[in-house]
């Protein structure tokens, strides 16, 4: 009886016991499901360090600009926010955007769409700008409480080409609209460059802004400096960044610029990225690359990081560096050499019609991958914008090339005119480098 007695305690005690851990699973599965509250962001000062915290937590920015680019890569690669130029970039809509990434565990800076005067907006008509303001405040209105929302960027260039400094009125009567319908997020604008005379005008008509944001690409190293020469006391961040710009690099002599390979690209982004940004932890919170993504931009490869097919650059492994201290397992391929008819890009290649010529890369691959070789030949683009506006992809020559192996390449020079020579050399695990030859036919 005694025995039996024990056995029914025993069975009552391990009943217990296993409701319990149930209910700790329960309970522990249930904490750890996301919030739907809105991310509380705060721009703090502590001594004479700028730091950003969402919901209390110290957030330094490891960004870039994605507008169509593989967010879930940007999460995989340890970045940890991205920034849009617009709510609706015409194929998502911006909670779709802020949707997943959320599931990435990404922060994102969320563009809103304000007219420029280089397109033909008029900032002394007081009936236009109420009516952009009241856009603006519906877009705010829909996204404001997304937990993945952080800073608000109102515009984007707006000092590219103006001349009516009352732009910067109405930025600030947006930010002052968007702290008063939400208090939980930081706002921003974005410079093209930066002038005394711009810093100047924020501070005196645009001073609602939290902090500052700044574009720069191959003067980003003089950035710090600036900052400070101009007296911009405040924090700020770097929203593009990256490849040289097609403004700053040397040009052939029929007045195309050459575009550098992916490898220079790769290791102009390392020192840019040391002396530019990370140098100035006092007042710089974080950055954003451009571009995580593809565009057409003066050529298919200029800006982006990744190509049109999704393969990853040299750039890639670059800001898996920045954001790590450590290089990905499988490293993309590197360029040693590239000629066409024994030239580089900055020998003025010149061809003539209908005659062949032969084309040449060396690579080197970390792991000694199999290297697989694209080539194409495009027509200098003639469609060009303007501040990263839209821009259309040259159509490919067809049926100039003679014979391809190992990096090889023998081709027939096509009719009069000016085109590029490019090569892509890929290594089968998603990495490809790029470059690319301007040349004129006669």
């Amino acid at each position: 009886m005694a025995v039996q007695h024990l056995k029914f305690i025993f069975v009552i005690v391990l009943s217990i016991l296993s409701l319990f851990a149930c209910n700790s699973k329960q309970t522990k599965k249930e904490t750890s499901v996301k919030t739907n509250h809105p991310s509380k962001v705060e721009l703090k000062k502590v001594g004479e360090k700028f730091q950003i915290y969402i919901n209390n937590e110290p957030f330094y920015i490891k960004g870039a600009g994605i507008e169509f680019g593989n967010i879930p890569a940007l999460a995989k690669h340890h970045g940890n926010s991205f920034r849009t130029w617009r709510t609706d970039n015409g194929e998502r809509s911006a909670k779709e955007v802020l949707d997943e990434a959320y599931e990435n565990g990404l922060m994102v800076t969320m563009g809103i769409e304000v007219a420029r005067e280089r397109h033909g907006f008029d900032y002394n008509d007081e009936k236009a700008v109420k009516a952009q303001l009241e856009r603006i405040k519906n877009e705010v209105m829909a996204l404001k409480d997304h937990p993945a929302l952080m800073i608000w960027g109102i515009g984007n260039e707006l000092n590219l080409r103006y001349t009516n400094p009352k732009v910067w009125d109405a930025v600030n009567d947006i930010s002052k609209m968007i702290h008063k319908i939400d208090p939980n997020h930081l706002t921003t604008t974005s410079l093209a460059g930066i002038s005394q005379n711009e810093v100047s005008l924020i501070k005196e008509r645009c001073s609602d802004i939290d902090l500052l944001s700044v574009q720069m690409y191959g003067e980003l190293s003089r950035l710090p400096q600036l900052i400070k020469e101009y007296g911009w006391k405040g924090a700020y961040m770097v929203t593009e960044w990256g490849a040289t710009g097609h403004w700053e690099v040397p040009k052939t002599s029929w007045d195309v610029p050459i575009e550098e390979n992916s490898t220079v690209k790769a290791a102009n982004y390392l020192k840019r990225y040391d002396s530019g940004i990370a140098s100035d932890p006092e007042q710089c919170v974080g950055s954003y690359v451009f571009l995580w993504g593809q565009k057409q931009e003066r050529t298919p490869t200029w800006y982006g990081i990744f190509l049109e097919d999704g393969k990853e650059t040299e750039s890639v492994d670059a800001m898996h560096y920045i954001w790590n201290s450590n290089w990905p397992s499988n490293r993309t391929p590197k360029i040693v050499s590239f000629l066409l008819d024994q030239k580089t890009a900055y020998d003025n290649v010149i061809l003539e019609d209908g005659k062949n010529y032969k084309a040449n890369i060396t690579i080197e691959d970390h792991e000694n991958d199999k290297i697989n070789y694209t080539w194409e030949i495009l027509p200098e683009s003639t469609d060009l914008g303007d501040g990263g506006d839209y821009e259309s992809r040259p159509k490919p020559i067809e049926g100039n090339f003679i014979s391809m192996a190992n990096g090889q390449l023998e081709f027939k020079a096509p009719k009069t005119g000016n085109y590029r020579l490019f090569v892509y050399a890929d290594d089968g695990n998603n990495h490809a480098a790029t470059a690319n030859i301007p040349f004129k036919v006669n």
